[in-house]
């Protein structure tokens, strides 16, 4: 944290969260991924085969992505 306060114009308590953002983010399960996508998708008015479409196309660009999933996976994660 000290390297992106020096090398930033960031204030100690904005690099912090921006950190915490960072780990909480490489912290995200798959499923928890899906589940958060789906929520921001549907907001945004998709359809659900729209939604799990683009998810399953977004996984592999993840820093650690997962095995591939098929859709009838991806749906079993949001609804069970």
């Amino acid at each position: 944290m000290d390297h992106l306060v020096r090398s930033t114009p960031l204030g100690r308590g904005e690099a912090a969260r921006v950190v915490l953002d960072v780990l909480a983010y490489f912290d995200e399960t798959t499923e928890e991924f899906v589940r958060r996508r789906h929520r921001e998708l549907r907001a945004r008015g998709l359809t659900n085969e729209a939604i799990f479409e683009r998810v399953a196309e977004e996984l592999p660009h993840r820093a650690v992505a997962p095995p591939a999933l098929s859709l009838r996976q991806l749906r079993r994660i949001v609804y069970g």
